[in-house]
C-alpha cells in the first residue's frame, strides 16, 4: 500500500456515496415521490478507516450486523459524532438483547416473540426504548432469519403489547429472486398494519426497492466495495 492509498480510498468512497445519493434520489422522483429514502452504509467487517471516510463525507446512518464489532466500532464515536445514528441490521440474539438496546437507535431485525420480550426487558431496564422493525421472511427461506408473513401480524401485535416501539419492517429478498414481489408484499404488510418505514433494498436492487416504497435502502459493497474479514463474532 502507497502513501497515497488511504486518501484515494478516502476519495473514492465520497464518490461513491454521492453517486449513490443521486442515484436514491433519481429513482425517488421517477416513482414520482416527494421523500426522499435515508441511505444506510453497511460497515458490517469494514475496515476503521472506511467507515471514518464515510463519516467525513457526511453520512450519518449506519448498518452493523454484529452487536460486539459494532460497540468495538461506535462506542468511542457515540459522544463525537452528531446525528449519528445505528441501525442493528444483522440477527439478534437473545441474550444480547441489552447490549443491543444500549448501542443502537433502531434495531431492524426483530423476528421472533422471544426476542421482542427480551428487548422489553431490556428496555425497561434501561429506560431507553429503540425503535424497531418487524423482519419479514417474505421468501419463506429456512436458512434466513425473519418472520414468515402469514405470522407477521401478530408479531407486530405482541411488540407493540410488550411497549416496543414497532415504526416498520424490513425484508431481504431471495438472492435468485426477482426483488419487486418481495418489496410489494412487505409494503403490504406494513399498509395493512399502519407502519410507515420499509427497510429494502441493497447495492443490486435499491432502485426497485425505492420504486416499491422503501423508506431507507441499506448499501454496502456499493460504497465501500466487498467485505472484510468479521472482527469477532456477535
Amino acid at each position: 500500500m502507497t502513501a497515497s492509498s488511504p486518501v484515494a480510498a478516502a476519495a473514492s468512497i465520497t464518490q461513491a456515496l454521492a453517486e449513490a445519493r443521486a442515484r436514491i434520489e433519481r429513482a425517488a422522483r421517477a416513482a414520482g415521490r416527494s421523500d426522499i429514502p435515508t441511505l444506510v452504509a453497511v460497515t458490517k467487517t469494514q475496515a476503521n478507516e472506511a467507515v471514518q471516510a464515510a463519516l467525513d463525507a457526511g453520512q450519518r446512518v449506519f448498518g452493523e450486523n454484529r452487536v460486539q464489532e459494532a460497540q468495538a466500532r461506535w462506542a468511542d464515536r457515540r459522544g463525537t459524532v452528531a446525528n449519528l445514528e445505528l441501525r442493528l441490521i444483522g440477527p439478534l440474539q437473545t441474550n444480547k438483547a441489552s447490549d443491543a438496546v444500549a448501542l443502537f437507535d433502531v434495531i431492524e431485525t426483530v423476528d421472533r416473540e422471544r426476542l421482542v420480550d427480551a428487548l422489553a426487558r431490556a428496555a425497561e431496564k434501561s429506560g431507553k426504548t429503540p425503535r424497531v422493525l418487524v423482519q419479514v421472511n417474505t421468501g419463506r427461506e429456512a436458512q434466513k432469519a425473519g418472520v414468515v408473513p402469514d405470522q407477521a401480524d401478530a408479531l407486530i401485535a405482541n411488540g407493540r403489547s410488550a411497549g416496543l416501539q414497532v415504526e416498520g419492517l424490513m425484508c431481504i429478498p431471495p438472492a435468485k429472486a426477482a426483488p419487486e414481489p418481495h418489496f410489494r408484499l412487505l409494503a403490504e404488510i406494513a399498509a395493512r398494519n399502519g407502519l410507515n418505514v420499509l427497510s429494502m433494498g441493497m447495492s443490486g436492487d435499491f432502485e426497485a426497492a425505492i420504486t416499491a416504497g422503501a423508506t431507507h435502502v441499506r448499501l454496502g459493497s456499493r460504497l465501500f466495495g466487498g467485505r472484510k474479514a468479521p472482527l469477532s463474532p456477535s
